[in-house]
């Protein structure tokens, strides 16, 4: 009877412990950066919408080009039909015209094909140098941020310019004491630190 008392008084003892050591357990300290508006205004996003533009610009030059490429040949198509109407002309010319017009007719299609396909490489190329760019430019923002979260004693960072699959953001309200965009942006060479109540945790470093 001893021993089994003893045993019940072990086992709450442990479970006691174990629900103190859990509720013991220190609160989660949050911050919240916005991501997008540090991208925007960073000095290289700047440069490379610059460099973006100018590429387009170059390209829609081209474009312009394979359609007046493709304009010019439809214009000769039509002076052929007309010249096949002529009913005085021979059958052996209008023959030979009508050869030379599905020749046409052929490289009127493979014009269209060819600005259908550089129009779709041109669009595909600028968007993945987009998103080459904004991943390249999130990783580097994020060890900024990560570093000033671990300063301030965070222990987790919400970004607040995202939206969830309802279209809200995920970040309801949060303290502006908490927000450390601007931080992040002065590290980063964007802007100077926004005058402001700048939140530091109890034990941050």
């Amino acid at each position: 009877m001893n021993k089994l008392l003893t045993t019940l008084l072990a086992v709450t003892a442990f479970a006691g412990l174990s629900a103190s050591t859990a509720f013991a357990q220190p609160a989660p300290k949050i911050v919240v950066v916005n991501m997008a508006k540090i991208l925007d205004e960073h000095p290289e996003t700047a440069d490379q919408n610059a460099k973006l533009k100018g590429d387009e610009g170059k390209a829609n030059e081209e474009l312009e080009k394979l359609n007046k490429e493709g304009q010019d040949l439809v214009t000769e198509l039509k002076e052929m039909e007309e010249s096949a109407k002529n009913p005085a002309l021979a059958t052996a010319a209008r023959e030979s015209l009508q050869a030379d017009m599905r020749v046409k007719i052929e490289e009127i299609q493979r014009k269209q094909n060819e600005v259908q396909s550089f129009r779709g490489n041109t669009q595909r190329s600028l968007q993945q140098r987009i998103q080459n760019f904004r991943k390249i430019m999130f990783d580097k923002i994020a060890v900024t941020v990560t570093e000033i979260a671990k300063a301030k004693g965070a222990t987790m960072v919400l970004d607040s310019s995202g939206f969830t699959h309802i279209g809200i953001s995920p970040v309801v309200y949060s303290d502006p004491a908490y927000d450390i965009t601007a931080e992040v942006q002065q590290r980063v060479g964007v802007a100077p630190a926004e005058s402001g109540t700048s939140v530091t945790f109890p034990g941050a470093r």
